[in-house]
């Protein structure tokens, strides 16, 4: 059985809802760090500590959170963490899974062909040892490379001055967002130096689709993203057939910011020019 946690009335997850959740039952809970869309950093070290209470395991969504702020797995308790590559700087079709050794070395393979195994016979096959027993076939090679030097590239940089970078420019994102009075923002509100949040907003205009929005906004250079974001039940919950999301990171500017808000303000001024 499938149970779900649902938000809080700041649009952030449900610690006390989750906590009745939990029994002898749980086997697996399953949350992402950072929400792509409410742009909410979860509370991943308290909700592994209540979820263990009940031996139950824990996996961490990390692919919002990974490229923007220090992570650490540890201290975080998790049973198995996943990232992508792509959202770090690194190329397409690569990303990582962290596990707790003693529950990868209780995993059976779900792929099988070569590399992975230790021996053959007619009516069975014994696994290779970590990592090879999940690495089944040639591994994509030039991508694990470049999530490599991704890793390398954020680290020399610092995750600490990366977090902090897009702090600020998050507050300036929504201070610049709320002038508009025609938009309203997902999730939670950023504290005065852009903390308590992701770098990003999802949002809507009134009467505006969100891919009309963006397509608009494509024309002009400026590329944000529409749609459901992956979290359909979500935007359901929300009462929202799609979203608008500007997404930020520590290669963006304020004066970049400035461009996309001189731009989205002319496109609602198109738009009400056309429904007003």
């Amino acid at each position: 059985m499938l149970k779900y946690v649902e938000l809080t009335s700041e649009e952030t997850f449900d610690l006390e809802q989750f906590q009745k959740l939990l029994s002898e039952k749980t086997k697996l809970v399953s949350v992402v760090h950072v929400s792509n869309t409410l742009g909410c950093i979860n509370p991943v070290e308290e909700i592994c500590s209540l979820a263990h209470q009940h031996d139950a395991k824990v996996l961490i969504d990390a692919c919002q959170s990974v490229p923007h702020m220090p992570v650490d797995v540890q201290q975080i308790d998790c049973d198995w963490l996943v990232a992508s590559g792509h959202k770090m700087c690194a190329t397409t079709g690569v990303g990582f899974l962290c596990g707790k050794l003693e529950l990868l070395q209780e995993m059976p393979p779900f792929l099988g062909g070569g590399e992975m195994i230790a021996e053959v016979f007619l009516d069975y096959s014994t696994y290779a040892d970590l990592p090879h027993k999940f690495e089944a076939g040639t591994p994509a090679i030039g991508e694990a490379i470049a999530l490599g030097a991704a890793v390398d590239y954020l680290s020399a940089i610092g995750m600490d001055k990366i977090h902090a970078y897009e702090a600020e420019l998050t507050a300036y994102l929504f201070q610049q967002l709320e002038k508009i009075p025609q938009i309203k923002i997902y999730g939670p509100q950023p504290d005065a130096k852009g903390e308590g949040r992701a770098a990003l907003a999802a949002f809507t205009v009134a009467e505006v689709h969100a891919n009309d929005l963006s397509t608009l906004l494509d024309q002009e250079g400026i590329a944000i993203r529409s749609g459901h974001h992956c979290t359909q039940p979500l935007h359901r919950y929300l009462g929202a057939a799609a979203t608008a999301r500007a997404s930020l990171s520590f290669y963006n500017t304020r004066e970049e910011i400035d461009v996309f808000i001189k731009a989205l303000k002319e496109t609602i001024d198109f738009f009400t020019g056309i429904f007003g």
